[in-house]
């Protein structure tokens, strides 16, 4: 049976998936800039004599042919890039890149897709079907490497009929994965706000306009926009995590910077409260005797799986690791660059149970302490090249 022989193909590629992942663990790489995770990458596929071209300066997309006739692509996708975190853990395989860090789980991913692929190039022989095999930069950030790989042509020729990507959940135990019909993760925007007065002495609050009170009334007033303004059918998130009065006890300053984020799940709404948003910031900032410029950085769409593929692959899974072992997710305002799969191809994002609260693994991705239990490496690599065949009709 097809599920037997990956699971031990699987089980034979294990030791090396997991010396993958402890090497790019270690030599963690941030948003575009991953040049030796790249290399790595590619020297594995040469190793294998398995064909690629790069794509987005360090992308790196290869082809696997079934040895069987049929005209059906899938592709699957990991990304590659770090975070600009100083990693806590004290593990023999700990970041030697000083303030870089995997600490959002994309060493899994690479290491895992490798797997898949080694995997794969030994099954050619007994399935049909081509599969294409993306190994994406910049996740982490804007405007994402999955829209750069898209514009460069990753999705075409030859163009698949779904995309399957896989990523860690630390809220989920080890050995169980998690799938979502329907929309999922939400788009993500950037804000910038500049609110500008006329500083002075603290004392003579008269003679100054004071862009702190301004910014104030501004963040109080920006939380309508979500729960006066927007649908309650649609989840929105409006955040302002940093603000900079850069005065003093009794100095007043001459401008207020914040930055923070909107987060939805309709093109529609997400359209309107960019334009409400401003148009209050500014309104309450001329009202007051200063200026606000507000600016917003559109960046990823939301992400939407596929119903019908989706439905499918939660079987498959079913099928690979067993009923008790795949359960629903909800719907997480946190944002994912292959959304701009989503949006443009049949797609199927899932996630990798990595929890083990007995040794302690539970901290939350984008942490300092954040790890995985590695035995998810067990599954992640023989799921992920079910998912694929079965797709493909195997």
């Amino acid at each position: 049976m097809l599920n037997q022989k990956i699971k031990q193909q699987a089980k034979e590629v294990f030791d090396e998936v997991l010396a993958f992942r402890r090497h790019l663990h270690a030599h963690p790489e941030l948003s575009f800039h991953e040049h030796e995770t790249s290399a790595f990458v590619a020297a594995q596929l040469n190793a294998w004599n398995i064909p690629f071209e790069k794509m987005a300066d360090t992308g790196i997309v290869a082809i696997i042919k079934g040895d069987k006739p049929s005209d059906k692509v899938i592709a699957l996708r990991a990304d590659m890039d770090a975070l600009p975190i100083h990693e806590a853990n004290d593990i023999a395989y700990k970041s030697v890149n000083k303030g870089v860090m995997h600490a959002c789980g994309h060493d899994v991913h690479t290491a895992s897709l490798l797997g898949t692929t080694k995997i794969l190039n030994q099954l050619k022989s007994v399935f049909s079907g081509t599969i294409k095999l993306i190994f994406q930069p910049a996740e982490e950030r804007l405007p994402g490497g999955a829209s750069l790989m898209i514009k460069d042509g990753v999705l075409d020729n030859p163009k698949p009929s779904a995309i399957f990507g896989q990523h860690v959940m630390p809220l989920i135990e080890v050995g169980k994965v998690g799938f979502r019909s329907g929309k999922y993760m939400a788009s993500t925007d950037e804000i910038y706000v500049t609110v500008k007065g006329k500083g002075g002495h603290g004392a003579q609050p008269q003679q100054n306009i004071d862009p702190v009170v301004i910014a104030a009334h501004i963040i109080i007033a920006l939380q309508q926009i979500v729960s006066r303004v927007a649908d309650p059918k649609i989840p929105s998130v409006l955040s302002l995590g940093k603000v900079i009065a850069n005065g003093a006890t009794n100095v007043i300053p001459d401008e207020v910077l914040m930055e923070g984020t909107f987060r939805t799940f309709d093109e529609d709404w997400r359209a309107i409260a960019h334009e409400k948003m401003k148009k209050m910031a500014e309104g309450i900032a001329d009202s007051m005797g200063g200026v606000c410029e507000f600016n917003i950085v559109r960046g990823y769409p939301f992400l939407v799986n596929e119903p019908l593929l989706t439905q499918r692959a939660r079987a498959y899974a079913e099928e690979f690791l067993g009923v008790e072992n795949v359960v629903d997710l909800d719907m997480w305002l946190a944002g994912e660059d292959f959304a701009y799969y989503s949006q443009v191809a049949d797609a199927c994002f899932y996630r990798l149970g990595t929890r083990n609260e007995a040794l302690g693994i539970t901290s939350p991705v984008h942490t300092p302490t954040f790890n995985i239990d590695e035995d998810a490496l067990k599954i992640s690599s023989g799921l992920m090249t079910y998912l694929a065949l079965k797709e493909l009709g195997n």
